[in-house]
């Protein structure tokens, strides 16, 4: 156990109280010291009056504790971002999703591994090829190449050939779920799978069972898709660093692959599952998907159902698909969408992706700084001069000025603290294996500190800067952005959805990734360009020589 443990330090603010009740002068030094920390003042007068009042919401704070609140139990608070409602389509079209009319099936089946989902779908369709061909295909690409890459927890072999089978069975007799039916795809070991653990990659966790899915496991099964692995994830969704080592970048396996959805992206990159689904709560799709060349798409705060997912904020957490390219971002956002009794945050709004009508018609912003961030700008400024190319003007957008978004991103730590309070409390948090001033453990601990009040008015001022976005926003259908500057914190928090996609050859060592930023609910024309893009480049096609036999 910690020499100072979480109730030492909270005994420094509130605590202390029940000892120097009877020590007036010294209570009130106390109480000066603790609200010095959290940056107020109080006259002796107002601190004495004070003392009652906190003693006596300490032994409230004693009898939480002791309720034992896990990390599956809701939030009761939902945040609702408010929205541009014009810009929300208000019915859902049919959806042509202009997949290839033709695909061969190749002499050697290994190419299969870097096949996007889309041309998967049509062998699978077309009957060249079985789903259970497909699984054990990728089933033998995780056995052989997961140790290497350190991004798979558990494979879910047994129950995936049962579904392969199934959906071989379902074609024979004229069913077809769409374009997934038969895909094989992986998902971040902080989604519950019944019967198999759920480790959300940390220690404490390791051999952790949750006896149900996951909605968005349900809902790719009732798409047809194939649960073939649960990948790593950094600990607690942080990093690339889980609790059995570092997932690695299959471009260069001396670098971890970053994170926090490292195995998603790892394995989707490297060939041993066709798709992911990752998570994001301030750039864990973003920034392996950049790290590792991935095409990942963040949704709309809201549009992904969070049930059956680890915690780790309620208000920022969001559930995406990380693939081969921005189509197939497409398809399983399709499958995976919709409102959910059991996330109350979830919205059924509609996707309206039809990448026939006249993309010329977008409206497209630049954000000013591209030159002053830490992205590639010659990778960037390539980006921007294709599209310019193509008759695209480009309108110059700065982003809000008047509200810190940095002044408000501990809302992230603090609800996390909340989430693994029960970790804290227990001291377990010192299993985790990182254990650096950066950590979760720290985090946790410090998070405890912020004030309850600090945290409403940070989320007052988050609407706010929603709405200051939403204003943004308002007549541009999307917003290129470097990958890693303000952005991406303040969308985190607003909740607007983007897709990264690599924009720079890793092959030739030029790695990049540029963001499309659309409005709340239309991520049909942040892919509809990304793909527009993708068709114009090569960089998607691109394939890691180490894991292509």
């Amino acid at each position: 156990m910690r020499q100072v443990t979480i109730q030492k330090l909270m005994t420094i603010l509130f605590v202390l109280m029940l000892y120097l009740s009877n020590h007036q002068s010294m209570a009130q030094d106390s109480l000066l010291i603790a609200s010095e920390l959290i940056g107020l003042r109080f006259d002796s007068t107002e601190l004495l009056q004070m003392k009652g009042t906190v003693h006596a919401n300490s032994a409230k704070f004693e009898a939480l504790r002791a309720q034992n609140i896990q990390n599956d139990m809701p939030f009761g608070l939902i945040w609702s971002p408010p929205l541009n409602p014009s810009r929300i389509q208000k019915t859902q079209s049919t959806i042509d999703w202009q997949l290839p009319r033709e695909v061969k099936l190749p002499q050697n089946r290994d190419e299969l591994a870097f096949y996007p989902v889309s041309a998967l779908s049509y062998l699978i369709k077309n009957r060249q090829i079985t789903s259970l061909e497909l699984t054990e295909l990728f089933l033998n690409r995780l056995k052989k190449y997961g140790d290497t890459l350190e991004c798979v927890i558990t494979l879910t072999d047994s129950m995936a050939r049962a579904q392969a089978k199934r959906a071989d069975l379902e074609l024979e007799k004229g069913i077809y779920r769409g374009p997934l039916h038969g895909i094989p795809y992986g998902a971040k070991d902080l989604l519950s799978v019944a019967g198999y653990k759920t480790t959300w990659g940390a220690m404490p966790y390791k051999n952790q069972i949750i006896e149900e899915n996951a909605e968005v496991i349900n809902r790719l099964e009732a798409a047809g898709a194939i649960l073939v692995a649960k990948l790593t994830l950094g600990a607690l969704a942080m990093g690339d660093v889980w609790y059995d080592g570092v997932t690695r970048n299959p471009w260069d396996l001396t670098e971890g692959s970053s994170g926090s959805s490292a195995g998603s992206t790892s394995a989707t990159v490297a060939g041993l599952v066709p798709f992911a689904i990752g998570s994001e709560t301030r750039g864990s799709i973003v920034s392996p998907s950049t790290r590792c060349g991935a095409t990942g798409l963040r949704p709309t705060y809201g549009r992904v159902s969070k049930n059956g997912a680890m915690a780790l904020s309620w208000t920022m957490d969001k559930l995406g698909p990380i693939c081969r390219n921005a189509l197939d971002c497409a398809l399983v956002l399709e499958a995976i969408r919709g409102a959910d009794i059991n996330d109350l945050s979830t919205r059924d709004a509609p996707f309206n992706y039809d990448y026939a009508r006249n993309i010329k018609k977008l409206r497209i912003g630049i954000l000013h700084d591209f030159q002053e961030t830490k992205s590639n700008s010659k990778n960037d400024n390539s980006t921007l001069n294709l599209l310019r190319s193509q008759g695209f003007e480009l309108i110059e957008k700065k982003l809000p000025q008047n509200i810190p978004a940095t002044a408000i991103s501990f809302i992230l730590q603090v609800e996390a603290a909340a989430a693994f309070d029960v970790l804290t409390q227990s001291n377990e948090d010192d299993l985790m294996v990182r254990q650096t001033e950066n950590a979760w453990p720290n985090i946790f601990r410090s998070a405890q500190m912020v004030p309850a009040v600090s945290y409403i008015q940070a989320n007052r001022l988050r609407y706010q800067l929603t709405l200051a976005f939403n204003e943004l926003l308002s007549d541009i259908d999307v917003l290129l952005a470097p990958s890693f500057s303000d952005q991406l914190l303040i969308t985190n928090l607003t909740g607007h959805p983007c897709v990264v996609l690599p924009n720079g050859s890793y092959a030739a060592k030029n790695p990049g990734s540029i963001t499309l930023i659309g409005n709340h609910f239309d991520e049909a024309s942040i892919l509809e360009l990304a793909r527009f893009i993708q068709e114009l480049t090569p960089y998607e096609d691109e394939h890691p020589e180490a894991f292509k036999q």
